[in-house]
């Protein structure tokens, strides 16, 4: 993988667009990318990372890019990172850009503008490119071989975190390897043993408490207790005992059963003599009382039978008395017909006209009816008349009724111009009024208007007058903190001065003492390893106040703490004075009390600018509403004049027709007060004089009828032998009677029958004089037998069920129990052999070196790591160190297989990583690191990784270290690498030529070539 370019904007402190071309900068294989502390030399990485993950490495990951976008950019400008490379021998361009606050289109306020990507394939123009975010991610993983984690620890050495790995404990170290080589399938694998061991120890005590359960069924079922060692003979022996049980139980049944049906015939056949007895016995006693009463019965028959007979009259005597109801019932109201009548004036004349005819009102004493009767049918020329009338009077109504509508339409057409005279007068008097609210309307638009423009120039005056605010108020505390690491740095370098003076005094005295430490060391006969002689004649004498290297070097660690302790404080001082700065141009240079008089003034200008601009919808509507209502007052006034005019019209037509139709209804309705009056009473008149000629016809002939019943009725009762009528309804039985007297004889003559019909069966007269007593006795023995007889058959039925239900279960529960014992040894054989494997794979059991299968693959890339690492390290550290990958436990037990130490070839001893300096731990990590890159590379199928940055970390090197370092470096960039270095060391700037320097200014970050 090789880098081409990378264009960022607005991205993190670079607030416009910024580009790197890495072919130049890399031409020479090295290159720096320096500058103060926080201007974004980091963040030139987090953009190669980016573009590339859509992601930033290490603590500076942020999941969601809400971040990245830059404080210093534009208004509207959204961050966006370009990066072009060549990977896998294709050159493409990764374009992200992430989720940020941008500012609304319309109104104020910021809304959220979505995360974008695309892959485009430069050299393959036909392609479509990836516009997707997860097919970007995809794609990106599938060309460079390796996830984000494995990228950001190989190829992006970040700063302060390379160092990582050489520090962390077993633990730590596994996780880390466990993301950069992918070990997935050997912990599937100890997975999937321990979920088989799991599942087959489950299975195990699955069939072994289905066979407790079974063997415990097989025990209450067979009534045994539970079972002995030996299963299968228990078993087979409970099977035997059951067979014979239910065998002997089916025959005991068989003899119950003759038994008891033997019993239950003797008292079928008992109970069936008993029988005919009692219905002897009850006929006989039945004939007895029949015959005691004989008297009482021929009474009954004898009323029954007169009864019978003067039903007839009865009959014909009702039909009479209703006869008589209904003609005192036409009388009734022929008299009612009359009086209605006569209470009219014209009704009263007409009968009076009539009262020639009825002046001879008298009864008929012959015939017993009203004389009046017979006067009447003269009134039917007098109902013709009325008729004739009332035809002449409906065409009037008509006109009536219509002179009536006619009115209440004139007067509602009064009305409805006097609302329109006043509508005309109301609608002229808005049109007078309205001009006027029209141009105020216009005026108050026209302000909103000017104040929603300058809203968003204002919003972002205010918001940057309280930026100030916040900037100024910080100037004082970041001058103080300024002022206080300046005084610690001039504290730390006295002190690493001091430190200097007593490290190079101390190498001159042990520079002095020299040859009696070399005197010291030589042995009798040995060779001097200065002169080569073999006597020492005159050996140099120690003095007191002698220097060892044990006291050089400890020395010598001071100095190295002491000028790590000043590099530390220099960039506290750098820090410092860059946040005072950038304070300083935050606040634009005011004080704190005229940057907060500067933001209450733009907020009030933002103020009084948003409450006009809220009104513009309003005034929009308002003046809207105005111009709408002028046009609709002309077209209601024109409306309104045409309605006056038609109503007018139409009121003089209708009062012209309403003065005829009054000349005529009065004429005709007489005395009534209405002609509709008079047509209803002349209407009554007719339909009661019809009702009261047909109620006098009919009165006639209902008394002719009364008189035919009567003869008939008194003809009957001679006929049917009574004296007269009253003598026939007297000998009329009530139907209660009567039914009680005709149920007493029937049920008489049946019970008489019955009894006889009994007497005469075969059956009876075989019985002879057989006592009932006995009988009874006979029955109760046999019913006794047959009940002892029934109780032993349900015994032995039930003896008989309970040996086959438990024949039954035995057997099937005998079964399920060999079919257990079948099932159970496998299981337990598997699972023996699954648990040793998975004891092993984990590290247990057999397994001497206690080390699992997933730690086991995770020690083997640890010793390749290790050993490509010690190339460097030994190059780096002229020699001395190479790592040794160590299997040993942990403390307290803790598991081992990957340790890391270091093998010091000064003292031959082995020693932790963690005993190393400063100096020391940059040159392992970076060993270290260079020697993951190298393995993971291999691991990622040989992916050729052309680009190297490194974050930081050379300013705890001292010059020594450091050209061993740099020499390292220079062979990465033989093998045809181009290798960043990230760094504010100035020592970097003299000895890198190729650079490219972070500027930091009041308005953001900006990249130069230097």
């Amino acid at each position: 993988m090789r880098l081409h370019s990378l264009q960022v904007t607005a991205f993190g402190p670079f607030a416009g667009t910024e580009s790197v071309d890495f072919d130049a900068l890399g031409a020479d294989g090295l290159f720096l990318l320096h500058g103060p502390t926080g201007a974004g030399k980091t963040t030139v990485l987090d953009a190669v990372a980016f573009a590339l993950f859509g992601a930033l490495p290490g603590a500076r990951s942020d999941p969601d890019g809400r971040r990245l976008l830059s404080d210093h950019a534009a208004p509207g400008t959204g961050p966006r990172v370009v990066l072009e490379l060549t990977v896998g021998g294709s050159r493409l361009r990764l374009e992200r850009s992430p989720e940020h606050q941008r500012p609304r289109l319309r109104g104020s306020g910021t809304t959220k503008a979505q995360a974008s990507a695309s892959l485009t394939w430069l050299d393959e123009p036909q392609a479509a490119p990836c516009t997707r975010i997860d097919e970007v991610a995809r794609e990106v993983e599938r060309l460079l071989g390796m996830s984000a984690d494995q990228f950001f620890q190989v190829v992006l050495l970040p700063q302060g975190a390379f160092a990582t790995f050489l520090r962390a404990n077993t633990a730590e170290r596994a996780t880390l390897l466990e993301k950069l080589f992918d070990t997935a399938r050997f912990a599937d694998a100890e997975q999937w043993l321990v979920e088989r061991r799991r599942r087959s120890a489950s299975a195990v005590e699955e069939a072994t408490h289905e066979l407790q359960v079974a063997l415990a069924r097989l025990a209450t079922a067979a009534g045994v207790e539970p079972a002995p060692d030996d299963t299968e003979e228990w078993v087979r022996s409970l099977r035997v005992a059951a067979a014979a049980a239910d065998a002997s139980a089916r025959l005991e049944l068989t003899r119950a059963r003759v038994g008891e049906k033997q019993r239950r015939q003797a008292v079928e056949d008992t109970r069936a003599r008993a029988a005919l007895v009692l219905r002897r016995d009850e006929a006989t006693s039945r004939l007895a009382e029949i015959a005691s009463g004989a008297s009482a019965l021929a009474q009954d028959r004898a009323a029954l039978d007169a009864g019978a007979r003067a039903q007839h009259v009865a009959v014909a005597e009702r039909e009479a008395a209703s006869a008589r109801l209904r003609a005192q019932r036409s009388e009734h109201e022929v008299t009612a017909l009359t009086e209605l009548l006569a209470a009219d004036p014209d009704g009263a004349a007409a009968l009076a006209r009539t009262a020639s005819r009825a002046e001879a009102a008298l009864f008929d004493v012959a015939r017993d009816e009203p004389a009046a009767l017979f006067a009447l049918p003269d009134l039917s020329s007098e109902c013709d008349r009325w008729r004739r009338e009332v035809g002449r009077l409906g065409e009037l109504v008509t006109v009536s009724e219509e002179a009536a509508k006619n009115q209440a339409r004139v007067c509602e057409l009064a009305e409805r111009v006097d609302i329109l005279d006043r509508g005309l007068a109301d609608v002229s008097e808005q049109r007078r009024a309205l001009p006027l609210e029209q141009e105020v309307a216009e005026a108050d638009l026209r302000a909103a208007r000017r104040a929603a423009d300058s809203l968003v120039g204002l919003v972002d005056a205010a918001a940057q007058a309280g930026g100030r605010v916040t900037a100024a108020a910080e100037v004082p505390e970041r001058e103080a903190a300024h002022t206080c690491s300046v005084r610690a740095h001039a504290a730390a370098v006295s002190v690493q001065l001091d430190t200097r003076q007593h490290c190079l005094d101390l190498r001159e005295q042990r520079l002095q003492g020299m040859a009696a430490e070399l005197a010291g060391q030589l042995t009798e006969g040995a060779a001097c390893t200065v002169c080569g002689a073999v006597e020492h004649p005159a050996l140099a004498q120690q003095s007191a106040f002698a220097v060892s290297g044990d006291d050089e070097a400890t020395a010598r660690a001071a100095e190295q703490a002491a000028v790590a302790r000043v590099a530390a404080a220099a960039t506290t001082v750098a820090a410092a004075a860059a946040a005072v700065e950038l304070a300083r141009v935050r606040s634009a240079g005011l004080t704190p009390t005229a940057a907060r008089e500067a933001h209450e003034r733009a907020r009030a200008a933002q103020v009084r600018a948003q409450s006009l601009a809220d009104t513009l919808g309003a005034a929009e509507e308002r003046c809207a509403t105005v111009t709408a209502v002028l046009g609709g007052l002309a077209q209601q006034e024109l409306v309104l004049g045409q309605n006056r005019a038609s109503a007018q019209a139409q009121r003089a037509t209708l009062t012209e027709a309403l003065a005829h139709a009054q000349q005529r209804t009065d004429a005709a309705r007489g005395a009534d007060d209405t002609v509709l009056d008079r047509l209803q009473r002349l209407d009554a008149l007719v339909a009661t004089g019809a009702k009261l000629v047909a109620a006098a016809t009919a009165a006639r002939g209902e008394r002719q009828d009364v008189a035919e019943r009567e003869r008939c009725a008194v003809a009957l009762a001679t006929e049917q032998g009574f004296a007269n009528v009253a003598a026939a309804l007297a000998a009329v039985l009530p139907e209660e009677q009567r039914a009680a007297r005709a149920a007493r004889v029937e049920q008489v003559d049946r019970d008489e029958a019955h009894a006889r019909a009994v007497l005469d069966e075969r059956e009876v007269h075989a019985l002879g004089a057989l006592d009932a007593r006995a009988v009874r006795d006979a029955l109760a023995a046999a019913v006794h037998a047959q009940e002892f007889a029934g109780q032993q058959l349900g015994q032995a039925h039930a003896a008989a069920a309970t040996a086959a239900a438990r024949h039954e279960q035995v057997s099937v529960l005998g079964g399920a129990v060999a079919e257990q014992l079948l099932r159970l040894r496998p299981a337990l054989e598997l699972a023996a052999r699954l648990t040793a494997l998975a004891d092993v794979v984990a590290g247990r059991g057999q397994n001497a070196r206690k080390v699992s299968l997933h730690s086991y693959v995770l020690a083997a890339r640890l010793e390749e790591v290790a050993a490509a690492a010690s190339l460097r390290l030994r190059r780096m550290s002229a020699g001395r160190y190479e790592f040794v990958h160590t299997d040993a436990a942990g403390p307290r037990g803790t598991r081992g297989g990957l340790g890391l130490d270091v093998l010091d070839d000064h003292t031959g001893a082995q020693r932790s990583t963690k005993t190393l300096s400063g100096g020391e731990s940059f040159m392992a990590s970076l060993s270290l690191a260079l020697g993951l890159a190298d393995v993971v590379a291999e691991e990622a199928g040989g992916v050729q990784l052309d680009t190297l940055f490194i974050d930081e970390g050379f300013g705890s090197l001292d010059s020594t270290s450091l050209e061993e370092v740099m020499a390292v470096l220079d062979e990465l960039r033989a093998g045809g690498r181009v290798v960043g270095i990230v760094s504010h060391v100035d020592e970097l700037r003299h000895r890198i030529p190729s650079q490219l320097q972070v500027v930091a200014t009041r308005t953001g970050s900006c990249l130069t070539r230097g």
